[in-house]
């Protein structure tokens, strides 16, 4: 199986990466694969907060990555990379990416590719990788979370929080969340969330202290700043908070550090971009392992606010910025300059 690839393509780049940065339409080199690596005509790629941290200039791609936003995408493999893969031709795959998947094509590693499953549409496919291989990182590959254990999950209505949403609840976890309005909270709780709490209404810790008296055994927080001395007080016994980005800041207020040696808890700051390919090659292994059957059957599935044309790019990282999304914004690429 043979495919026509163009030396070049279009893709969405940055323009002064800053407060004052916009994003633009270009012809560059369609990249090739080298062994390992399946090249996929994209045709839609997730849209993720990473990506605009990117083009403000404070989450720069690690070295050798592709500078084009875009951490993940789904489409078809038109080239690999060595005879080895040429299996891959013609298959639909998406997954994580190294970079580039604001793109006509994209290189992904053959190790992080994984079939799109046959009842779902590529926006689908493109909207899992990034939130669904981060919260299963969280929860069970550094968390260690066991059927049974309480878990908070801080910004629950998010890509990453709907995710991990559902796996905690496949794994028989029991769910807390935290959320800024009353609709994130019917979307959590339609998910599965044993209890979803409107941070804006309610005081999280007052309410899980009251909940969950015994504590939580993991707490999944994006937010960082004023939350973690509230974390720290919810925990229990061995406890573990994992802070995955800082929305509410760089910098911790004072914290009691005896807090923790109480409880024994651990503190751990964790990110899945700058992990190396053997990595993310496990992790997509054994996300498969455990949820594969499960996403067949789409008793996973991401959450899809909504879909935008590639030339509408800007329009959805506007959106993605106010914060009142739930779930996934994805980039389509049937229609672009």
């Amino acid at each position: 199986m043979n495919y026509l690839i163009p030396e070049k393509m279009q893709a969405i780049q940055v323009q002064n990466p800053g407060k004052h940065s916009r994003l633009h339409w270009c012809s560059v080199a369609v990249p090739k694969p080298a062994v390992g690596q399946l090249l996929l005509k994209v045709a839609a790629c997730g849209i993720n907060r990473a990506d605009l941290m990117q083009r403000q200039g404070l989450y720069p791609p690690p070295p050798g990555d592709s500078d084009i936003l875009g951490l993940e995408a789904a489409g078809t493999v038109v080239a690999v990379g060595d005879d080895s893969l040429k299996g891959y031709l013609g298959q639909r795959c998406f997954g994580l990416v190294n970079g580039g998947g604001y793109a006509e094509y994209v290189l992904i590693p053959a190790t992080q590719a994984m079939p799109v499953p046959v009842q779902w549409s590529m926006a689908q496919a493109a909207a899992t990788a990034e939130t669904f291989l981060t919260a299963y990182q969280l929860l069970f590959s550094i968390g260690q979370a066991t059927a049974g254990q309480r878990v908070l999950i801080h910004a629950g209505a998010s890509g990453v929080g709907t995710s991990a949403i559902q796996l905690a609840k496949a794994k028989d976890l029991q769910v807390a969340v935290t959320v800024g309005s009353a609709d994130k909270v019917a979307a959590c709780l339609e998910l599965g969330a044993d209890l979803a709490i409107n941070y804006r209404e309610q005081h999280f810790l007052a309410v899980l202290n009251q909940a969950w008296p015994e504590g939580i055994n993991l707490v999944l927080d994006p937010v960082a700043g004023d939350y973690i001395a509230e974390d720290m007080q919810l925990l229990a016994q061995d406890g573990k908070i994992i802070v995955y980005a800082m929305m509410g800041g760089r910098k911790l207020p004072e914290l009691d550090l005896a807090v923790l040696f109480r409880k024994r808890g651990q503190l751990i700051c964790s990110t899945l971009r700058n992990r190396d390919t053997e990595y993310k090659a496990r992790l997509t292994a054994d996300f498969l392992r455990d949820f594969a059957m499960a996403l067949a059957a789409a008793k996973i599935a991401p959450v899809i606010q909504q879909q935008f044309a590639a030339i509408d790019v800007e329009a959805a990282h506007t959106l993605l910025s106010t914060n009142q999304t739930i779930g996934k914004l994805v980039l389509v690429f049937s229609q672009h300059k």
